[in-house]
């Protein structure tokens, strides 16, 4: 065992410590530590304490009307708005987002929909004090909900 790093404890994916459940309602903004479990409605935005290892989950029930920042964010609900995921963003099938968002690592299941610019950034993301976005967008944004027509040469020629 001499020499082997020791590996920092990952935090359990079924561990969470605040719930609010399908028949609550919350108007104002959120800050957490933690595991957040959001299967009801929120008004406002969801921001994880500064420096924390924090895990927010949306699930197919849930709503967030209002910004996320997070280091680990896993939806299968609905955002309307802006999601700053500085570590992991785990999009699953049933995800609506209608907004931009800003991620280091993003993991999309079939189905999921994101109606705004997917931004790639390795440096930390989130806002900053005076509602500015930190960090650059890279090259690699990429912007989803296009409904221009494809131009495809498939029709008969005469």
């Amino acid at each position: 065992m001499l020499g082997k790093k020791k590996q920092k404890p990952r935090r359990p994916v079924g561990h969470f410590d605040t719930l609010i459940s399908a028949k609550t309602s919350v108007q104002g903004d959120i800050t957490f530590s933690g595991g957040l479990h959001v299967d009801g409605r929120v008004h406002g935005k969801v921001v994880a304490e500064e420096g924390s290892d924090a895990v927010l989950r949306v699930s197919e029930v849930g709503e967030v009307t209002g910004d996320i920042i997070a280091p680990h964010v896993i939806i299968n609900g609905t955002v309307n708005g802006d999601v700053y995921a500085s570590a992991h963003l785990e999009l699953a099938e049933k995800a609506s987002i209608n907004g931009s968002v800003y991620y280091n690592l993003i993991q999309m299941a079939m189905g999921a929909t994101v109606n705004g610019n997917l931004v790639h950034q390795k440096e930390p993301v989130g806002l900053l004090t005076n509602g500015e976005k930190s960090g650059k967008p890279s090259s690699a944004s990429v912007e989803l909900g296009r409904t221009e027509p494809e131009t495809v040469d498939g029709g008969k020629s005469e």
